[in-house]
């Protein structure tokens, strides 16, 4: 459970709750999570190769860096919908240090997931995660038997 917490960047509080929206949901209640967790604004703008690391795709979301269909959106913690366009604010798409960050990424040679596509500093979501796509060393069934006790 810690290191999903630290992976994710969430406090406990914001870790039950997403939790217990994930129980009410259909489903299985596991991967439901992960799906949540992984739709979050932060790791999605993390995913789409946006920002190096997730406390930097953090710091743009709450900076007010990131659009979400053309309207700023600046909670990390916001969970992004399917057909769900993200992008950064054009302002910020042009600074020098922001195509650095696009150059380091480029680097790492991350995978882009199915389930989103990415152009230059924009993306979208196509579909929910698939269980698959997730982190596979993430061992969900121990945090439902934690929160269920």
């Amino acid at each position: 459970k810690q290191k999903v917490k630290r992976t994710y960047l969430m406090t406990e509080k914001q870790f039950r709750k997403f939790f217990d929206e994930a129980r009410k949901s259909t489903g299985n209640t596991g991967t439901r999570f992960l799906q949540l967790l992984e739709m979050r604004l932060d790791n999605v703008v993390y995913r789409m190769g946006l920002a190096k690391t997730r406390n930097q795709a953090r710091q743009f979301v709450t900076h007010g860096h990131v659009r979400i269909n053309g309207r700023k959106m600046d909670i990390p913690s916001y969970v992004v919908n399917v057909k769900d366009e993200v992008s950064m604010k054009p302002k910020m798409a042009k600074t020098a240090a922001y195509k650095h960050v696009l150059e380091e990424v480029k680097l790492e040679k991350r995978q882009v997931p199915d389930w989103l596509t990415k152009a230059a500093t924009s993306g979208q979501v196509l579909s929910e995660p698939l269980r698959e796509n997730i982190d596979k060393g993430i061992k969900e069934q121990f945090i439902i038997e934690l929160y269920s006790k």
